[in-house]
């Protein structure tokens, strides 16, 4: 039986959960979720980026070992790599960015890193042609407040549904009967309704 506060257990229990988790046929064969998405929000507290980001590469690392296929994606090294792709404007918006208003320079990244439109599309061709179990998705605190956590995971519903995906996400997955669900990045900042994922932290494998 999972306990109910297991997100706020130090990180060694919560990483032995999700070793257990991601690596059980259960969770890879996405049985005891219904019809829904295969999405899985991993909270963590913001102060604790710099173990987490270790956490992960530990838990790739032993995933592998059990033959479990990661595939995983940076948003923040991605969203780089989408920018750089605009030979014409990359260069021209860093010679600007700090004479730029705040609001116009926030404007020009977001038409750029837009979630239907560059993001999601982006982040579907990079799985094409991999072989894969599950889906890492991390860098999320990195890319705000271009990328919007709730737009890209409802961009991606079409396109991810057939292998389990793990979006890890430095705040809260705050989920009750009387609010719905919402995402709230750094515990503090309220990123809209989000119900399709799971907390994964409150499945059993």
């Amino acid at each position: 039986m999972i306990p109910h506060d297991l997100e706020n257990k130090p990180l060694h229990d919560r990483f032995t959960h999700l070793l257990k988790t991601i690596s059980s046929a259960r969770f890879l064969s996405m049985q005891g979720i219904g019809n829904e998405l295969p999405f899985f929000i991993c909270p963590f507290p913001p102060e604790e980026k710099l173990e987490m980001d270790s956490a992960v590469d530990n838990l790739d690392a032993k995933l592998q070992q059990s033959s479990v296929k990661v595939q995983r994606i940076n948003l923040y090294d991605l969203c780089i790599a989408l920018l750089q792709d605009r030979p014409r404007v990359w260069p021209l918006l860093m010679e600007r960015e700090s004479e730029m208003p705040k609001d116009d320079l926030f404007e020009q990244f977001q038409k750029m890193l837009d979630n239907e439109d560059h993001l999601a599309p982006a982040i579907i061709r990079q799985l094409e042609g991999k072989e894969y179990d599950v889906v890492f998705i991390e860098g999320v605190g990195e890319v705000f407040p271009y990328v919007r956590t709730h737009s890209l995971l409802e961009n991606l519903e079409q396109h991810l549904s057939r292998k389990p995906l793990v979006i890890f996400f430095p705040g809260t997955y705050v989920q009750t009967l009387h609010t719905g669900a919402s995402l709230e990045l750094f515990g503090r900042l309220h990123d809209d309704k989000y119900y399709r994922a799971f907390n994964i932290y409150r499945y059993e494998p």
